[in-house]
């Protein structure tokens, strides 16, 4: 964006317990990871991508697509470890070859369903309303949560099942979908987390919530990238 240094962050570690070398399967005919950096670069709003991993294979995939990469240690990126702690080397490293970053854009690759333009219209939401962080987000309707406490009595989360509204009277709710962050550096710096300062969301269709940790899911999020994106230039 015009007057905006703008940096792509992706982490992808090695290491995935659920499916071996997971950022990398084929998907679509593609490794995982070359959607979200040809997503990256096609938006027209972000001036560098940069992918951080442990893993010299992840990283020579992408350089393959156009991505700058930074050597992740071993130490930051173990199960235990944080992405806001992986973000933090990262953006260390860049600032050493570079002068400024003013936005991070930081996607995870295990959602692939998106559009270059949801990044360029977040970035642009992101900026127009003076927002410090965001986060994508799907809506989300009839979604009535319950869980089990100590005793194994069930409770409702997020309405009272003894007054059950109606649809139409009841305020539209969102669910973080996973997709992508946008932040200010100063506030992963200053708050150690992914959320600071005027916080906003970007919403995104409801399919585009679907993100891969199974090869179940693998299997759905090739169907419906299959109906909505393929052949649309993404």
């Amino acid at each position: 964006m015009k007057g905006m240094d703008v940096v792509a962050i992706i982490l992808a570690r090695g290491g995935s317990k659920g499916i071996p070398n997971k950022n990398i399967i084929d998907f679509c005919g593609k490794p995982l990871i070359a959607w979200t950096i040809e997503q990256l670069k096609n938006s027209g709003a972000i001036d560098s991508v940069w992918v951080s991993s442990d893993s010299e294979t992840i990283l020579e995939v992408a350089k393959n697509y156009g991505a700058q990469t930074i050597s992740r240690p071993d130490d930051l990126a173990g199960d235990m470890a944080t992405s806001e702690v992986g973000w933090a080397h990262a953006i260390e490293a860049i600032s050493a070859q570079q002068n400024n970053i003013d936005l991070i854009v930081a996607p995870q690759v295990t959602s692939p369903l998106r559009e270059p333009s949801d990044f360029a219209n977040a970035i642009s939401l992101f900026v127009e309303e003076g927002y410090q962080s965001l986060f994508s987000a799907s809506p989300i309707e009839d979604f009535f949560i319950w869980e089990r406490d100590e005793d194994n009595q069930l409770h409702s989360l997020n309405y009272d099942y003894k007054n059950r509204k109606r649809r139409q009277d009841i305020a539209k709710q969102y669910v973080e979908n996973g997709s992508f962050y946008l932040f200010s550096p100063n506030v992963l710096i200053e708050h150690n987390n992914r959320f600071g300062g005027n916080i906003g969301l970007y919403e995104m269709e409801f399919w585009k919530m679907f993100e891969i940790d199974s090869l179940d899911d693998v299997k759905i999020c090739s169907a419906l990238m299959e109906k909505f994106l393929l052949g649309n230039n993404i």
